[in-house]
């Protein structure tokens, strides 16, 4: 299994819990649309979202970086994960 596989698997559940997905977030792909197309996904959602994911994966997210196309798609949130990895682990 690949980083991205597991962080994929790691990012649903957090993304199931945040939204309160009754599927444990199983349904959701990397191609899954998040923000604009869940109407879960709504501001407090965010914040609680990118909570669970610095507490998950000791990152942080700069205000710099934070914009609505990383949480565009679940593969997008992915990526900015593993490129904040890349950077932690550098």
């Amino acid at each position: 299994m690949t980083t991205t596989a597991t962080n994929l698997d790691r990012i649903r559940a957090i993304l199931a819990e945040s939204l309160g997905l009754p599927d444990g977030g199983r349904s959701l792909g990397p191609e899954t649309r998040l923000f604009g197309a869940m109407p879960e996904l709504d501001s407090l959602a965010v914040l609680d979202l990118l909570a669970g994911l610095e507490a998950e994966f000791g990152i942080v997210m700069e205000d710099d970086e934070f914009g609505s196309q990383i949480f565009d798609s679940v593969g997008s949130l992915v990526d900015f994960v593993d490129h904040k990895l890349v950077g932690v682990t550098a």
